[in-house]
């Protein structure tokens, strides 16, 4: 049963428990689950429950539960129940939904796991997808800064999807939330994303994009934050990133164009009361860190944020290989360059 037919039943009954009291009724409304209600799975609702009492930290929250959180109840199809993993208080927090490609560059990934650690300094939650990428660094950025992150996940909250973010998520559900309107068992199902894509952008005021494709699940979630009347906000890039793409067409359609933590603080701050910290906030050109050696500026000097191949850098520095090479590696072990396929370098802006 999904959202929309959920809500439908419960515009003819006061509470759900009166559907299997009236079986009648119930068939006129919803023909097609007639027999699946006559007929409900009980031991998975007492699997579900036990689960439920095992950990007081462990919550199921229903449409009418207080806790249920007012930005997401306002959507067109809000999920019916909520199983929660964690501070169940973090639902009534501001948010700010950070998401983007699963397979960012460096500096994609690094600008993700900034902007979430100077924001959720800031008293806002960063909520995100826990898949790999721009979701992990957000969810890694917030914690890393003290901060507090929502995880919404597209499986029962006794599966980890993907394995490798085991530690992750198990370090979100110590320090923020995990969120699924998923049951116990639930697998990770393609047509399972969408679903839980309309629930991050649906839980925060805002949503950020920092990478993604023409064709992919973070436009998803943009259009979704979009019609639900929420903020989108998208990080520029260079013409030649084809992640970049996709945050360009949002701009071009009205997305709020990102450089620093302050420009979503500006649209967000007076409506979330968001504190901005004393720290300096994280843009996209930060050259702090560029050594002021001679040779490091004439390198610098040809190396952009579009990738480059060492020859042609070679060729414009007018260094020897050797020394373009050890440089190269120098700052990259700094974080300051990144290596891309084919021999290529990328300024990673940090």
């Amino acid at each position: 049963m999904g959202p929309v037919t959920y809500g439908r039943i419960l515009d003819h009954f006061s509470e759900p428990l009166q559907v299997f009291h009236n079986p009648e009724l119930a068939r006129k409304i919803a023909p097609d689950l007639h027999q699946s209600l006559l007929a409900a799975d009980w031991d998975s609702v007492e699997k579900d429950m036990d689960w439920l009492e095992s950990d007081s930290q462990r919550h199921l929250i229903t449409l009418n539960d207080p806790r249920y959180p007012s930005l997401l109840r306002e959507i067109s199809d809000p999920p019916p129940l909520i199983f929660a993993h964690g501070d169940i208080s973090l639902l009534s927090k501001w948010q700010l939904a950070v998401v983007g490609s699963r397979n960012p560059s460096t500096s994609g990934r690094d600008l993700a796991y900034d902007f979430a650690r100077y924001l959720s300094q800031g008293e806002l939650v960063i909520t995100s997808g826990l898949a790999t990428g721009i979701d992990a660094a957000a969810h890694k950025g917030a914690l890393a800064g003290g901060g507090k992150t929502i995880a919404v996940v597209g499986t029962g909250l006794d599966r980890v999807y993907p394995a490798s973010h085991r530690q992750l998520a198990h370090d979100i559900a110590g320090n923020g939330l995990i969120v699924s309107e998923f049951p116990l068992g639930t697998s990770p199902r393609p047509e399972n994303f969408p679903r839980r894509n309309r629930i991050i952008s649906g839980l925060a005021l805002g949503t950020l994009v920092v990478e993604a494709a023409l064709k992919s699940g973070s436009l998803i979630t943009a259009r979704m934050a979009l019609e639900q009347g929420r903020e989108v906000f998208a990080i520029p890039g260079s013409i030649h990133n084809p992640l970049a793409r996709g945050c360009h067409q949002l701009i071009r359609e009205g997305a709020k164009l990102v450089e620093t933590a302050n420009d979503i603080i500006e649209e967000l701050g007076a409506l979330a009361a968001v504190s901005i910290s004393s720290e300096a906030a994280p843009v996209i050109n930060d050259d702090d860190n560029i050594s002021v050696d001679a040779d490091y500026q004439a390198l610098f000097a040809h190396l952009g944020y579009d990738p480059i191949h060492v020859d042609t850098l070679i060729a414009r520095s007018g260094l020897t290989a050797d020394v373009v090479s050890s440089m190269l590696l120098l700052l990259e072990l700094n974080g300051q360059v990144a290596s891309m396929p084919g021999g290529r370098y990328i300024r990673t802006g940090s």
